[in-house]
């Protein structure tokens, strides 16, 4: 891939394709084509086109008039514990369409390289910790994120049967839990950190009585219809409803944060930045076959003979830091960054998830990459950049 090639990223405006977006015209990539459903783009210097992936069509005639020769797939239905577990039907259906759309017309259009993003949702619920890829379905999935683990896993066994079958040249990868800048904030469907973050600057705000800054954050991302014109009466009572409770001592509101579950669940966190450069790196120097020949031993020159008689399988790759923090940890983390003074509430009525989940990362160190922000530094950026303005 040379910064004359044409690169197409699927999902452009998420979390994860704005990042990859960002990577490539910090390395110089000037014929880059972003796709967007819905979300708005906030990227300049590269062509946008607003499309459905999950139209297959469309999609067809996307790459018939476009002709991408390299694919970051970074699009899909995405959110929090909550959102996973109500739209499971979704989570599964839309997945699924918008990746057999992109990488059947990768396969027909002849694109050179293709990668897919997905999740380390995919392991089993109590598989070994560190993570490896080998364990992909050695055993139960977790329950509340079922669905959309399911189309991530037929996303992965598409790209390596592809691969397989037609000798084609596309990477699954699987990151951690991701935050950063353009992550998504919604308390119904953002992920465990960004909602922390959220949750708690808002705790701090009413603690402090600024409400100025209470409707400016409405403002920018509403709660079930309550923006920041709403009354005060209103805003308190959308706010105690998602968990930022309080009580009125000497006129001063006293502060008590939810937190579903326990607290005790331990959650790796990678930024998003050091996610794109990975997938970068990966798309520039590493090819489908390099894996097999590092994980097998097998010929790397592609022949159908040499891989129908070899039982090929777990060629993705985790994409993740190796290190965890427990919920609990994380909260008081971010409490203290952002200068929360007041209490925690963990609902143990509500479900953990998985117990721990945390990567083994050597595949990615031995194809020569490793993370390079700690998460107390992307914390620290994540929230500066929430509060002035996104």
């Amino acid at each position: 891939m040379t910064n004359k090639s044409k690169v197409l990223v699927c999902g452009g405006t998420g979390l994860v394709g704005s990042a990859i977006i960002k990577k490539l015209l910090e390395k110089g990539y000037k014929n880059l084509i972003g796709t967007f459903h819905s979300k708005s783009p906030n990227i300049d210097k590269i062509q946008w086109i607003q499309i459905d992936l999950k139209d297959r069509d469309k999609v067809n005639e996307l790459f018939l008039e476009q002709k991408p020769e390299y694919i970051f797939l970074a699009a899909a239905k995405v959110g929090g514990i909550m959102a996973n577990n109500i739209y499971r039907a979704d989570f599964i259906y839309e997945n699924l369409e918008i990746q057999n759309s992109v990488i059947h017309n990768a396969y027909i259009h002849k694109v050179k390289k293709l990668i897919f993003l997905g999740s380390t949702c995919i392991y089993p619920k109590n598989c070994p910790q560190p993570i490896k890829e080998e364990y992909l379905l050695t055993g139960e999935l977790e329950y509340t994120n079922e669905p959309y683990a399911i189309a991530k896993i037929a996303g992965i066994k598409m790209c390596e049967s592809y691969n397989l079958q037609y000798g084609t040249n596309f990477i699954s990868v699987m990151p951690t839990n991701l935050y950063g800048e353009n992550d998504n904030f919604d308390l119904e469907k953002s992920h465990v950190l960004p909602a922390l973050i959220r949750k708690i600057h808002l705790g701090k705000c009413l603690e402090e009585n600024n409400f100025d800054e209470i409707r400016k954050d409405l403002d920018k991302n509403p709660i079930e219809g309550i923006d920041g014109s709403a009354s005060k009466e209103e805003i308190l009572n959308i706010l105690k409803k998602n968990g930022i409770s309080f009580k009125i001592q000497n006129s001063k509101f006293k502060i008590s944060i939810e937190i579903w579950g326990s607290g005790e669940p331990r959650r790796e966190f990678l930024w998003s930045d050091d996610m794109a450069d990975a997938c970068v790196y990966l798309m520039e120097n590493v090819d489908f076959e390099d894996i097999v020949q590092e994980q097998f031993g097998v010929n790397t020159t592609y022949d159908v003979t040499i891989y129908t008689t070899n039982e090929i399988r777990n060629t993705h790759i985790n994409i993740g830091t190796g290190k965890d923090i427990s919920i609990i940890e994380l909260a008081y983390l971010i409490k203290e960054i952002v200068g929360y003074k007041g209490d925690f509430y963990f609902n143990t009525s509500k479900p953990d998830g998985t117990m721990r989940k945390v990567t083994d990362v050597s595949k990615l160190h031995s194809l020569g990459w490793k993370h390079k922000v700690k998460l107390e530094e992307g914390v620290m950026r994540v929230y500066k950049w929430y509060i002035n303005g996104k």
